[in-house]
């Protein structure tokens, strides 16, 4: 019996040493993905079976106010199953690499005030430049010298503030829409209106539909006043 127990010891601290290391390694790579994070914390869910095999049933992630390629990301929320790892080297010391994509699901908070700090991230500036082009056509070749200044966030309804020195005095735009979902991999503009220094520019009811990829599988997507909620899935690549 005392050979039983001590053998079950040995195996639960063996497991428990390879679960810091894939907790550590994880963690290493999670923060590799990002240039800043305030708070952390990783939990995963595996036997020992699994966790030498390289499988992971279940991985749950908290982080809050991470900075992804420029952008600010209030809180995150994440829950991934099923995850292919390579153990072998990660026991080894190396870094953490995934063999098979991962569908991820989780909540993402963005409150205003961040999302005004990511506003000249190459992602977000690039993202808004589309949507000026959808909106203005004849903007297109301007875009570039197109400065964005300030986003806030309403009930279902954003405003965008920008500047453009394209010409020889600055211009000013203002741009007011509705913004909802329309299906799990696309967001409507609906209600739109843009304004510049003269005057109303456009007021239409023609809707544009924003097209976020196949990787991404949105349930639910939220404006409210100074903040954005949004609840889905989304496919981390190897």
């Amino acid at each position: 019996m005392a050979q039983n127990y001590l053998e079950t010891q040995n195996s639960n601290n063996k497991i428990r040493i390879i679960t810091n290391v894939l907790t550590k390694a994880l963690k290493l790579w999670l923060r590799s993905q990002v240039s800043q994070i305030s708070q952390l914390e990783v939990e995963i869910k595996a036997s020992d079976r699994q966790l030498l095999s390289g499988c992971i049933p279940l991985v749950s992630i908290f982080a809050s106010h991470a900075v992804y390629q420029g952008l600010h990301l209030t809180q995150i929320q994440l829950v991934a199953k099923n995850i292919r790892i390579n153990i072998g080297s990660v026991l080894k010391g190396k870094p953490l690499r995934l063999l098979e994509t991962v569908p991820v699901v989780g909540e993402l908070i963005v409150e205003e005030e961040d999302l005004n700090a990511s506003i000249s991230s190459t992602l977000l500036s690039t993202a808004l430049n589309d949507v000026l082009d959808k909106l203005l056509p004849e903007q297109c070749a301007k875009s570039k010298s197109i400065i964005w200044q300030k986003i806030i966030l309403d009930n279902s309804k954003v405003k965008l503030y920008a500047s453009s020195s394209a010409q020889s005095s600055s211009t000013l735009l203002e741009i007011c829409a509705d913004l909802n979902l329309l299906n799990s991999h696309e967001l409507k503009l609906a209600q739109i209106e843009v304004k510049n220094n003269m005057g109303m520019v456009i007021e239409s009811n023609h809707a544009h539909c924003l097209n976020l990829g196949t990787d991404v599988d949105i349930q639910q997507f939220n404006l409210i006043p100074g903040k954005l909620v949004c609840n889905g899935r989304i496919n981390v690549n190897p």
